[in-house]
Protein backbone atom coordinates (compact mmCIF):
# COMPACT_ATOMS: atom_id res chain seq x y z
CA UNK A 1 0.00 0.00 0.00
CA UNK A 2 1.67 3.26 -0.66
CA UNK A 3 2.66 5.31 2.36
CA UNK A 4 0.69 8.86 2.42
CA UNK A 5 2.97 10.99 2.89
CA UNK A 6 2.66 14.36 5.66
CA UNK A 7 2.31 17.61 4.23
CA UNK A 8 5.56 18.81 5.68
CA UNK A 9 7.06 15.93 3.68
CA UNK A 10 5.65 16.57 0.42
CA UNK A 11 6.39 20.36 0.77
CA UNK A 12 10.30 19.07 1.12
CA UNK A 13 9.66 16.96 -1.50
CA UNK A 14 8.28 19.68 -4.02
CA UNK A 15 11.29 22.14 -2.74
CA UNK A 16 13.94 19.31 -3.55
CA UNK A 17 12.18 18.30 -6.84
CA UNK A 18 12.04 22.13 -7.65
CA UNK A 19 15.77 22.97 -8.75
CA UNK A 20 18.27 20.65 -9.63
CA UNK A 21 20.60 22.28 -7.61
CA UNK A 22 19.05 20.13 -4.84
CA UNK A 23 19.77 17.41 -6.08
CA UNK A 24 23.61 15.87 -6.93
CA UNK A 25 22.46 13.37 -9.71
CA UNK A 26 21.00 16.60 -11.84
CA UNK A 27 23.71 18.58 -10.70
CA UNK A 28 26.23 19.49 -14.31
CA UNK A 29 30.08 19.95 -12.68
CA UNK A 30 29.70 23.82 -12.86
CA UNK A 31 26.77 23.58 -10.68
CA UNK A 32 28.61 21.35 -8.12
CA UNK A 33 31.54 23.50 -7.75
CA UNK A 34 29.14 26.34 -7.31
CA UNK A 35 26.98 24.63 -4.35
CA UNK A 36 30.10 23.86 -2.92
CA UNK A 37 31.33 27.32 -2.49
CA UNK A 38 28.19 28.92 -1.48
CA UNK A 39 28.24 30.18 1.78
CA UNK A 40 24.83 29.70 3.71
CA UNK A 41 24.01 33.40 5.81
CA UNK A 42 23.28 33.68 9.19
CA UNK A 43 19.85 34.46 9.58
CA UNK A 44 17.95 35.09 6.32
CA UNK A 45 15.59 32.41 4.24
CA UNK A 46 17.66 30.12 4.93
CA UNK A 47 17.40 29.59 8.92
CA UNK A 48 13.34 29.60 7.60
CA UNK A 49 14.53 26.42 5.66
CA UNK A 50 17.30 24.62 8.16
CA UNK A 51 16.10 26.00 11.42
CA UNK A 52 17.15 28.85 13.61
CA UNK A 53 19.77 28.51 16.46
CA UNK A 54 18.17 28.25 19.87
CA UNK A 55 17.60 30.55 22.72
CA UNK A 56 20.28 30.92 24.91
CA UNK A 57 23.01 29.44 23.13
CA UNK A 58 25.81 31.45 21.40
CA UNK A 59 28.16 30.10 18.19
CA UNK A 60 31.50 31.24 16.86
CA UNK A 61 33.53 30.40 14.47
CA UNK A 62 37.15 28.73 14.90
CA UNK A 63 40.18 26.88 12.91
CA UNK A 64 42.36 24.34 13.88
CA UNK A 65 45.37 22.48 12.32
CA UNK A 66 44.22 19.01 10.97
CA UNK A 67 46.96 16.41 9.11
CA UNK A 68 46.74 18.63 5.92
CA UNK A 69 46.18 22.10 6.59
CA UNK A 70 43.66 24.14 8.66
CA UNK A 71 40.23 23.81 8.57
CA UNK A 72 37.10 25.50 9.84
CA UNK A 73 34.88 24.59 13.34
CA UNK A 74 31.50 25.98 14.43
CA UNK A 75 31.52 26.05 17.79
CA UNK A 76 28.39 26.51 20.44
CA UNK A 77 28.25 26.84 23.74
CA UNK A 78 25.49 27.67 26.48
CA UNK A 79 25.54 31.50 27.06
CA UNK A 80 24.85 30.77 30.62
CA UNK A 81 27.95 29.99 33.10
CA UNK A 82 28.88 26.49 34.31
CA UNK A 83 30.17 25.76 37.98
CA UNK A 84 31.74 22.48 36.22
CA UNK A 85 33.03 21.86 32.60
CA UNK A 86 30.58 20.39 30.45
CA UNK A 87 30.76 17.53 28.07
CA UNK A 88 31.82 18.05 24.81
CA UNK A 89 30.14 16.70 21.40
CA UNK A 90 31.83 16.81 18.14
CA UNK A 91 29.35 16.62 15.11
CA UNK A 92 29.66 16.15 11.34
CA UNK A 93 27.35 17.44 8.91
CA UNK A 94 25.59 15.31 6.32
CA UNK A 95 25.70 15.68 2.67
CA UNK A 96 26.89 12.51 0.97
CA UNK A 97 30.52 13.55 1.76
CA UNK A 98 30.11 15.93 -1.55
CA UNK A 99 27.51 18.78 -0.35
CA UNK A 100 27.09 20.14 3.26
CA UNK A 101 28.71 22.45 5.82
CA UNK A 102 28.90 22.82 9.37
CA UNK A 103 26.26 25.74 9.48
CA UNK A 104 23.21 23.53 7.97
CA UNK A 105 23.45 21.80 11.73
CA UNK A 106 22.74 25.05 13.46
CA UNK A 107 19.42 23.91 14.70
CA UNK A 108 20.88 20.69 15.99
CA UNK A 109 23.69 21.54 17.42
CA UNK A 110 22.15 24.25 19.26
CA UNK A 111 19.75 22.31 20.53
CA UNK A 112 22.48 19.83 21.79
CA UNK A 113 24.12 22.42 23.05
CA UNK A 114 21.20 24.08 25.23
CA UNK A 115 19.38 21.01 26.20
CA UNK A 116 22.08 18.93 27.20
CA UNK A 117 24.05 21.95 28.63
CA UNK A 118 27.11 20.74 26.30
CA UNK A 119 29.76 22.36 24.15
CA UNK A 120 29.24 20.94 20.87
CA UNK A 121 31.77 21.24 18.04
CA UNK A 122 30.82 20.86 14.47
CA UNK A 123 33.91 20.59 11.50
CA UNK A 124 34.01 21.23 7.95
CA UNK A 125 35.74 18.84 6.57
CA UNK A 126 37.01 18.81 3.32
CA UNK A 127 34.90 18.01 0.49
CA UNK A 128 34.23 15.26 -2.74
CA UNK A 129 35.32 15.05 -5.33
CA UNK A 130 38.37 17.24 -5.23
CA UNK A 131 39.30 15.80 -1.86
CA UNK A 132 38.18 11.78 -1.92
CA UNK A 133 38.38 9.35 0.53
CA UNK A 134 40.07 8.61 3.43
CA UNK A 135 39.79 12.74 3.44
CA UNK A 136 36.81 13.18 4.98
CA UNK A 137 37.85 10.54 7.43
CA UNK A 138 41.07 12.18 8.75
CA UNK A 139 39.52 15.34 9.22
CA UNK A 140 37.07 14.16 11.46
CA UNK A 141 39.17 12.22 13.13
CA UNK A 142 41.68 14.82 13.29
CA UNK A 143 38.84 17.44 14.37
CA UNK A 144 37.89 14.91 17.17
CA UNK A 145 41.29 14.53 18.54
CA UNK A 146 41.79 18.65 18.25
CA UNK A 147 38.49 18.47 20.50
CA UNK A 148 39.72 15.99 23.44
CA UNK A 149 43.15 18.24 23.42
CA UNK A 150 41.29 21.38 24.17
CA UNK A 151 38.29 20.61 25.55
CA UNK A 152 39.62 22.16 29.03
CA UNK A 153 40.28 25.67 26.73
CA UNK A 154 36.21 25.36 25.80
CA UNK A 155 34.86 24.66 28.84
CA UNK A 156 34.52 21.01 28.12
CA UNK A 157 35.35 18.24 30.23
CA UNK A 158 37.86 16.17 28.15
CA UNK A 159 36.24 12.58 30.18
CA UNK A 160 33.10 13.51 28.74
CA UNK A 161 33.20 12.97 24.80
CA UNK A 162 30.49 12.30 22.21
CA UNK A 163 30.21 12.25 18.52
CA UNK A 164 27.19 12.90 16.51
CA UNK A 165 26.68 12.57 12.82
CA UNK A 166 23.82 12.51 10.14
CA UNK A 167 23.60 10.59 6.84
CA UNK A 168 27.47 10.79 5.08
CA UNK A 169 28.15 12.50 9.00
CA UNK A 170 26.36 8.89 11.18
CA UNK A 171 29.33 7.19 8.66
CA UNK A 172 31.59 8.98 10.45
CA UNK A 173 30.81 9.53 13.59
CA UNK A 174 30.50 5.32 13.76
CA UNK A 175 34.27 5.46 11.82
CA UNK A 176 35.52 7.86 14.41
CA UNK A 177 34.39 5.77 17.09
CA UNK A 178 36.21 2.65 16.05
CA UNK A 179 39.44 4.67 15.30
CA UNK A 180 39.42 5.70 18.75
CA UNK A 181 39.09 2.42 20.31
CA UNK A 182 41.47 1.13 17.47
CA UNK A 183 44.40 3.82 18.06
CA UNK A 184 44.15 4.17 21.68
CA UNK A 185 42.43 7.70 21.56
CA UNK A 186 40.58 9.57 24.14
CA UNK A 187 37.44 7.41 25.33
CA UNK A 188 33.97 8.34 23.74
CA UNK A 189 31.21 7.55 25.69
CA UNK A 190 28.39 7.95 23.03
CA UNK A 191 27.91 8.13 19.39
CA UNK A 192 24.59 9.31 17.99
CA UNK A 193 24.37 8.01 14.51
CA UNK A 194 21.24 9.69 12.49
CA UNK A 195 19.62 8.01 9.00
CA UNK A 196 23.79 6.79 8.78
CA UNK A 197 25.93 5.39 6.10
CA UNK A 198 27.56 1.88 7.34
CA UNK A 199 27.63 0.02 4.21
CA UNK A 200 28.86 1.35 0.77
CA UNK A 201 29.29 -2.02 -0.72
CA UNK A 202 26.42 -3.48 -3.56
CA UNK A 203 24.85 -5.14 -0.87
CA UNK A 204 22.95 -2.08 -0.02
CA UNK A 205 21.00 -2.44 -3.40
CA UNK A 206 19.68 -5.53 -1.70
CA UNK A 207 17.62 -3.81 1.11
CA UNK A 208 13.93 -3.99 0.55
CA UNK A 209 14.24 0.38 1.43
CA UNK A 210 16.54 0.63 -1.32
CA UNK A 211 14.50 -1.01 -3.85
CA UNK A 212 11.50 0.74 -2.82
CA UNK A 213 12.39 3.97 -2.65
CA UNK A 214 10.58 5.05 -5.67
CA UNK A 215 9.67 8.81 -4.35
CA UNK A 216 13.69 9.57 -4.09
CA UNK A 217 12.56 12.31 -1.17
CA UNK A 218 15.59 13.86 -0.35
CA UNK A 219 17.61 11.07 -1.47
CA UNK A 220 17.30 9.05 -4.13
CA UNK A 221 18.93 5.86 -5.53
CA UNK A 222 20.64 7.89 -8.13
CA UNK A 223 21.52 10.17 -5.62
CA UNK A 224 23.13 7.65 -3.66
CA UNK A 225 25.36 6.26 -6.71
CA UNK A 226 26.43 9.61 -8.13
CA UNK A 227 27.89 10.64 -4.17
CA UNK A 228 29.43 7.06 -4.20
CA UNK A 229 31.50 7.71 -7.21
CA UNK A 230 32.81 11.26 -6.14
CA UNK A 231 33.84 10.39 -2.82
CA UNK A 232 35.24 6.59 -3.13
CA UNK A 233 38.03 6.06 -5.00
CA UNK A 234 38.57 3.26 -7.46
CA UNK A 235 41.25 1.21 -5.82
CA UNK A 236 39.29 1.41 -2.49
CA UNK A 237 38.25 -1.46 -0.91
CA UNK A 238 33.99 -0.95 0.24
CA UNK A 239 34.54 -3.39 3.00
CA UNK A 240 36.78 -0.84 4.23
CA UNK A 241 35.20 -0.10 7.74
CA UNK A 242 36.37 3.86 7.04
CA UNK A 243 33.83 2.96 4.23
CA UNK A 244 32.02 0.62 4.98
CA UNK A 245 31.66 0.02 9.14
CA UNK A 246 29.22 -2.22 9.22
CA UNK A 247 31.98 -4.56 7.48
CA UNK A 248 34.60 -4.00 10.40
CA UNK A 249 35.74 -7.02 11.69
CA UNK A 250 35.42 -6.09 15.60
CA UNK A 251 33.00 -4.19 16.29
CA UNK A 252 32.96 -4.70 20.40
CA UNK A 253 33.89 -1.95 23.09
CA UNK A 254 32.31 1.08 21.36
CA UNK A 255 30.86 4.12 22.86
CA UNK A 256 26.55 3.56 23.21
CA UNK A 257 24.67 4.34 20.17
CA UNK A 258 21.40 5.78 19.14
CA UNK A 259 20.65 5.06 15.93
CA UNK A 260 17.79 6.99 14.32
CA UNK A 261 16.29 5.69 11.14
CA UNK A 262 13.94 6.81 8.12
CA UNK A 263 11.25 4.93 6.79
CA UNK A 264 10.88 6.55 3.99
CA UNK A 265 14.54 6.23 3.28
CA UNK A 266 16.55 3.99 1.45
CA UNK A 267 19.15 3.90 4.18
CA UNK A 268 16.71 3.10 6.41
CA UNK A 269 17.96 -1.06 6.49
CA UNK A 270 21.48 -0.59 6.52
CA UNK A 271 21.19 1.15 9.51
CA UNK A 272 18.68 -1.02 11.08
CA UNK A 273 21.45 -3.43 10.12
CA UNK A 274 24.38 -1.91 12.06
CA UNK A 275 22.35 -1.14 15.18
CA UNK A 276 22.01 -4.94 15.21
CA UNK A 277 25.55 -5.32 14.48
CA UNK A 278 26.68 -3.40 17.43
CA UNK A 279 24.13 -5.05 19.76
CA UNK A 280 24.78 -8.46 18.75
CA UNK A 281 28.80 -7.50 19.63
CA UNK A 282 27.72 -6.58 23.42
CA UNK A 283 27.43 -2.80 22.56
CA UNK A 284 24.43 -0.78 24.09
CA UNK A 285 22.30 0.08 21.75
CA UNK A 286 18.84 1.83 21.08
CA UNK A 287 17.25 2.54 17.71
CA UNK A 288 14.39 5.48 16.75
CA UNK A 289 12.68 4.54 14.05
CA UNK A 290 10.32 6.99 12.34
CA UNK A 291 8.54 5.49 9.89
CA UNK A 292 6.57 8.40 7.89
CA UNK A 293 9.80 10.41 7.74
CA UNK A 294 12.19 10.98 4.69
CA UNK A 295 15.98 10.81 4.60
CA UNK A 296 17.53 14.17 5.91
CA UNK A 297 13.89 14.54 7.96
CA UNK A 298 16.11 16.07 11.23
CA UNK A 299 17.73 19.59 8.68
CA UNK A 300 14.27 20.65 8.40
CA UNK A 301 12.73 20.83 11.79
CA UNK A 302 9.96 23.24 10.40
CA UNK A 303 8.52 21.09 7.85
CA UNK A 304 9.46 17.32 9.77
CA UNK A 305 7.35 16.45 12.70
CA UNK A 306 9.56 13.71 13.80
CA UNK A 307 12.34 16.23 14.10
CA UNK A 308 11.60 17.81 17.24
CA UNK A 309 11.12 14.09 18.58
CA UNK A 310 14.37 12.41 17.13
CA UNK A 311 16.85 15.48 18.86
CA UNK A 312 14.74 15.17 22.06
CA UNK A 313 15.52 11.12 21.53
CA UNK A 314 19.37 12.12 20.73
CA UNK A 315 19.73 14.28 23.97
CA UNK A 316 18.09 11.87 26.57
CA UNK A 317 20.48 9.36 25.09
CA UNK A 318 23.32 11.54 25.32
CA UNK A 319 22.38 12.85 28.94
CA UNK A 320 22.21 8.99 30.34
CA UNK A 321 25.77 8.62 28.68
CA UNK A 322 27.10 11.65 29.90
CA UNK A 323 25.94 12.73 32.89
Amino acid sequence: MRMRLRPGVRAIDRVMKASPALSVARMSPEQLTKVQSTIIPDGGPASLFLGRLKPGVAVRTSMFSARHGELPLRIYTPEVWSRTPRPVVVNFHGGGFVLGSARQCDWSCSIVAGELDAVVVSVDYRLAPAHRFPAAVEDCYDAFLWAAGHAADLGGDPARLAVMGDSAGGNLAAVVSILARDEAGPAIAHQTLIYPVTDMTDAVQQDRSYVENVRGIVLSNADMEVFHGHYVTEDADPTDFRLSPLHAEDLSRLPAALVVVAGLDPLHDSGVRYAQALADAGNQVRVEDFHQMPHGFVSFPYFSKGARPAMDAVVASQREALY
